[in-house]
């Protein structure tokens, strides 16, 4: 049986894109804002693209941070792509303003030090050997980014008894690129621009379903 994947649908993001790169690698995916399916589904992917704070107006609208709060709470999985990624920490600041994110994670999403923004194109990342989510991709792997912010130190979570996985990237500096924690994952790279890499990267994270 396939997996039901919802793409949630909170006026941000890569919607159609997302939903065909997900589809192809075998999942039976719905793109929605609607709070039950959301909930139901075998795991929940949440896109974005733009201003942090656009994002979280956006995802606060459809109750898009309380679905991502429950589903983590009850172990069913989440995976944040680009903005998606950035809106699960603690806060974002762009142009001297701060917006509050989901607090998923400690951390600020703050611009990137670098000669060139945004970061565009591709680019390696450093996947720890553990990962799941890299699992079975070469080190010299490609993916593609689009962003000018990120998060540029690792906070680890208080309390927690088994730490985050953290992959990393660099343009100009190190910023995180992607994250792998139990039921919650995410990725700065844009998977669904990714080519087969992407396309392996989320058939991985669709067997953790």
């Amino acid at each position: 049986m396939r997996s039901k994947v919802v793409i949630l649908d909170y006026g941000s993001g890569n919607l159609r894109s997302a939903e065909r790169a997900v589809a192809r690698v075998g999942a039976e995916v719905t793109v929605t804002s609607d709070y039950d399916a959301a909930m139901n589904a075998d795991g929940l992917v949440v896109p974005g693209v733009g201003a942090f704070a656009a994002c979280m107006q956006g995802l606060r609208a459809v109750r898009g941070d309380q679905i991502v709060g429950r589903r983590l709470a009850g172990g069913r999985p989440v995976l944040g792509i680009c903005v998606g990624m950035q809106i699960l920490f603690a806060k974002g600041v762009e142009h001297g303003v701060t917006t509050e994110g989901c607090a998923e994670w400690p951390g600020t999403v703050e611009r990137l030090n670098a000669p060139v923004l945004p970061h565009m194109g591709w680019n390696t990342v450093e996947a720890p050997e553990e990962s799941v989510l890299f699992r079975g991709l070469d080190p010299d792997t490609r993916f593609y980014f689009v962003h000018s912010y990120g998060v540029r130190r690792w906070e680890l979570p208080p309390g927690r008894l088994i730490p985050p996985i953290v992959t990393w990237a660099e343009h100009g500096e190190r910023f995180v690129a992607a994250v792998e924690n139990t039921a919650l994952c995410a990725t700065q790279f844009h998977p669904e621009k990714s080519g087969d890499a992407g396309a392996h990267l989320l058939r991985n994270w669709l067997s953790t379903l």
